[in-house]
């Protein structure tokens, strides 16, 4: 199973590409779709940015599961991740803004990639159980896989990487530009159709 789970982490940045392609060609967007659609996928890069702002660069590596910090602060502290629900809202608000084939290419979309996140997570998981112990045991008791809740988790015995936004930025700038560019084929598509 790990070296599956290892196959899926390190190919997770195609997976989107049938379905994000399929949205494009088969699109009918509304006004409505469009603007409801774009608001779900900038909550979804806000929960993106706000995550590596904190995680860093490390949370683009494709080679293997790995981490110099067990991140409890910003968005961490409410849901341990925060860039897989943030894909996943991206994903979703695309289909949603395309309309394509609507509702089932969006929940097919949806459950692949609950399924997909929940075979990385496992994997990460592992990693972090060896690496940090009973801290992670700890954190994994009291924060949610995905779904944010509150009070937020403070453990202020876990050494963590100080809040970078430029960073972030730095990190974002191919999700951004990926974002910007199916958002421009759709409005084509609504536009010309």
């Amino acid at each position: 199973m790990a070296n599956f789970a290892e196959k899926i982490f390190k190919y997770r940045s195609y997976t989107p590409l049938p379905f994000l392609l399929l949205m494009v060609i088969f699109q009918k967007a509304t006004l409505p779709s469009l603007l409801i659609g774009f608001g779900l996928i900038l909550f979804g890069e806000f929960f993106r940015l706000w995550g590596v702002s904190y995680a860093g660069s490390e949370t683009r590596t494709t080679n293997s599961v790995g981490g110099t910090y067990l991140v409890v602060s910003g968005p961490y502290g409410y849901l341990r991740n925060p860039l897989y629900l943030g894909n996943m809202l991206i994903y979703f608000g695309v289909g949603i803004m395309s309309f394509a084939l609507f509702p089932f290419l969006q929940l097919i979309a949806l459950f692949f990639f609950y399924w997909q996140y929940i075979v990385i997570i496992r994997e990460e998981e592992t990693f972090l159980k060896g690496k940090f112990g009973e801290s992670f045991e700890h954190y994994l008791r009291n924060v949610p896989k995905l779904i944010p809740a509150l009070p937020k988790y403070q453990n202020p015995g876990i050494e963590q990487p100080a809040l970078n936004r430029a960073a972030g930025l730095r990190s974002e700038k191919r999700t951004l530009q990926a974002i910007l560019i199916i958002v421009i084929l759709i409005l084509i598509r609504f536009i010309l159709s």
